[in-house]
């Protein structure tokens, strides 16, 4: 196992800090979106906050077996047994699969509420929504758990295994990346179609009206989608893509040891990923937000903040009527802006105007 360990103190230190900030962090948000989404009849029949909730699920085990385990093993240099070690990697490799999966069916859903706008409530009800996620974490465990089933290599010193993971099969590790690497093909699929149907139904919407000021709005529209779905994909792709190139290397050419460091630190980004993803898809959403200020008003409520409470209670919505609002509207004499705060009320416009 020492031959796994390649970091030295001053390298250490600038992990261990990596870790320390960004596992509690991710643990905190995460556990936040999940508290809301359970404590929020409105929010747990929705098929897209079901997959949130799996997604900030996949983020909060991340958060506790990446950074325990990575800590354990770069810092205090455990050698554990070879089944505790596969144990230990088969929850890192789960979590992070399923963060990955829960991603791909936020997407998925996306793009059905563009496609099929019509009939998207019949397409993705809440029973296939969560036999959906059924599938999703019993295939990531069974494929993360593989090594520790069986398919392994015999010692970690022979040369026919992994150089960056003991007892790990490159075989193993080539049919994981790979698993990971169509995920996000699709995930990237997904949106761009996405962004290309928006832009076909605005510029159909603008042919038809034949206004200068609706094709201004188009293009507003279009810049707003692009920039989004760019951040989206643009941290996701950023985040992922190193680690995933040094575990290709690793399967097909001999990494050097300086490699091997670099390695370590690419995939602290894996739990950065998760650390943003509820500031993408969860907190970025105005339900949600309302949601939580509502819990926060009724937690307030038991004792210490009553006038407070009774202030945001007047000042937000229900979130029941967000549910068929999906827009913040800020009236003004004379004139009405309308304000898209998340690509979720970006895909429920798109879905109101092609209905």
């Amino acid at each position: 196992m020492g031959c796994f360990m390649v970091l030295v103190e001053a390298e250490k230190k600038a992990i261990g800090t990596i870790c320390l900030l960004a596992g509690p962090i991710t643990l905190m948000e995460n556990a936040i979106v999940l508290g809301v989404i359970a404590s929020t009849a409105t929010l747990r029949k929705r098929p897209s906050y079901l997959f949130i909730g799996s997604l900030a699920l996949a983020d909060v085990f991340a958060s506790c077996f990446f950074t325990t385990s990575f800590l354990d093993f770069h810092l205090f240099r455990r050698s554990d047994s070879a089944t505790a070690y596969l144990f230990k990697l088969g929850g890192v490799t789960m979590a992070f699969s399923s963060s990955v999966g829960s991603l791909l069916l936020t997407a998925l859903d996306r793009y059905l509420c563009i496609y099929q706008a019509s009939s998207y409530k019949v397409l993705l009800t809440r029973r296939r929504a969560l036999l959906s996620l059924l599938i999703l974490w019993l295939t990531t465990i069974f494929i993360s758990f593989l090594p520790l089933m069986g398919w392994r290599c015999p010692t970690d010193l022979n040369p026919a295994c992994s150089e960056l993971f003991p007892y790990i099969n490159p075989d193993y590790l080539a049919c994981w990346t790979s698993f990971i690497l169509v995920l996000l093909a699709l995930i990237l699929g997904a949106y761009a179609l996405i962004l290309w149907k928006a832009h076909r139904h605005e510029a159909s919407m603008t042919s038809f009206h034949g206004s200068v000021g609706t094709g201004h709005a188009r293009m507003r529209m279009d810049i707003r989608l692009a920039r989004t779905f760019g951040l989206i994909l643009l941290i996701l792709v950023g985040c992922w893509l190193p680690a995933l190139s040094f575990m290709l290397a690793d399967v097909f050419t001999q990494l050097t040891h300086a490699q091997r460091k670099a390695f370590a630190f690419c995939s602290t980004l894996c739990l950065v990923n998760s650390a943003v993803n509820p500031l993408l898809y969860a907190l970025r959403c105005r339900e949600l937000r309302l949601a939580l200020l509502q819990l926060l008003a009724k937690l307030c409520d038991t004792g210490r903040c009553r006038p407070s409470s009774a202030d945001l209670s007047q000042g937000f919505p229900s979130t029941e009527e967000n549910t068929t609002n999906p827009y913040l509207k800020d009236e003004v004499p004379g004139t009405r802006s309308i304000r898209l705060n998340s690509v979720s009320e970006i895909v429920n416009n798109q879905q109101m105007n092609i209905g």
